[in-house]
């Protein structure tokens, strides 16, 4: 007889269901979220372990290796699907979502969840702090001009450097107030210096990556942008074709299809990386509305434009982005926007920067 694992994951326990293939529960217990305690429990099982499901969660990437490393055929489970199939029952405990998550590696209806290497969870570390600082920095500065409307005091149009000398002056001639604003400023002030630390960091390291200076030569792509997308995708051949990047990103319309009366394309699913999702959005903007040069994708954005309606075009751009991005990772190429140029000069003009390129690693 072969088993099935499921194991419901939590900060200081975790619960663990082993179902037979028959279905019968054979075992249900509860050990600490340890992987070595973990495998332990499930010893006894060993050699007709099939699959041991988890779902994806902020444990995953340290849990999930450290489960394969002691044998264990552990399998990382996408959260949407799991969530589907247990919300068909009637009480939700850590016991019964073990047995859930136990039944769904039996039956064999669950997508994994990609574990990305320890180097992209680092990158995504570095990403997710700096975008903390800012909105912090802009919470803070949005709570003080609020703050001062009480006293009729609107500071209006003021640049981000001549807002600490404008808020000073507004609020001289009233001790408490000043000093409340002292503070408020020197907070301001050091999560602005944090922020441009870890956004120095940030450049730097997309600066010093061949990959990410292959992304940064497409009108629109930043710094930001070029390490959200390699830190998300991590591995190019986990996709079979560069427009399931776009799908997996949330850049896709949702479809409704039931019978033949009803068939309906819906807004983008926003499933995936919001935060790369964003970038692109952002990037895709940027070559649309800044970028004065001659471009491909732009002149098919802006046409698109005009039929349908900028958001839109934005998120066609966006989308076409990240497979443009992914075939480019995959096949080691490089972006030619030129809309004249011919096939000849594409590879010409290919074939000199992997030479510069083999040059400046040398």
């Amino acid at each position: 007889m072969e088993y099935f694992a499921g194991l419901d994951v939590s900060i200081e326990e975790t619960a663990i269901c082993v179902v037979g293939d028959d279905g019968k529960v054979v075992l249900e217990t509860a050990v600490e979220t340890d992987p070595a305690a973990i495998a332990n429990a499930l010893e006894r099982y060993a050699g007709r372990l099939r699959r041991v499901g988890h779902e994806a969660g902020s444990l995953s990437p340290w849990l999930h290796p450290g489960l394969r490393e002691l044998g264990v055929p552990a399998v990382c489970l996408e959260t949407r699907h799991v969530r589907a199939a247990l919300s068909a029952q009637r009480n939700k405990t850590d016991a019964a979502d073990a047995l859930g998550i136990a039944h769904i590696m039996r039956t064999g209806w669950f997508r994994e969840a990609h574990i990305k290497s320890e180097t992209c969870y680092r990158l995504r570390l570095l990403l997710v702090q700096r975008r903390n600082l800012k909105r912090k920095f802009l919470d803070l500065e949005n709570a003080i001009r609020h703050s001062l409307k009480v006293f009729g005091i609107r500071l209006g149009k003021v640049s981000r450097g001549g807002m600490e000398k404008a808020v000073r002056e507004a609020v001289a001639d009233d001790a408490m107030t000043a000093g409340l604003m002292d503070c408020m400023l020197r907070a301001r002030a050091a999560l602005w210096a944090e922020y441009l630390t870890l956004h120095k960091l940030v450049t730097q390291i997309a600066m010093s990556d061949e990959l990410c200076r292959r992304f940064m030569e497409i009108p629109g792509i930043g710094p930001i942008a070029a390490l959200s997308f390699r830190s998300a995708i991590d591995d190019p051949t986990r996709f079979r074709r560069s427009r399931d990047v776009a799908a997996y990103f949330g850049l896709t319309s949702k479809r409704w299809q039931s019978g033949t009366s009803i068939d309906v394309k819906g807004r983008i699913s926003k499933a995936g990386d919001a935060d790369v999702r964003r970038a692109l959005y952002e990037a895709a903007s940027a070559m649309l509305t800044r970028f004065k040069g001659n471009d491909t994708i732009k002149a098919w954005g802006l046409r698109l434009a005009k039929t349908k309606c900028h958001a839109k075009a934005r998120v066609a751009v966006a989308r076409k982005l990240a497979v443009v991005m992914h075939a480019m990772w995959r096949d080691g190429t490089f972006y030619t926007g030129d809309p004249d140029a011919s096939a000849q000069d594409v590879a010409a003009w290919n074939a000199a920067k992997v030479q510069r390129l083999s040059l400046a690693n040398s």
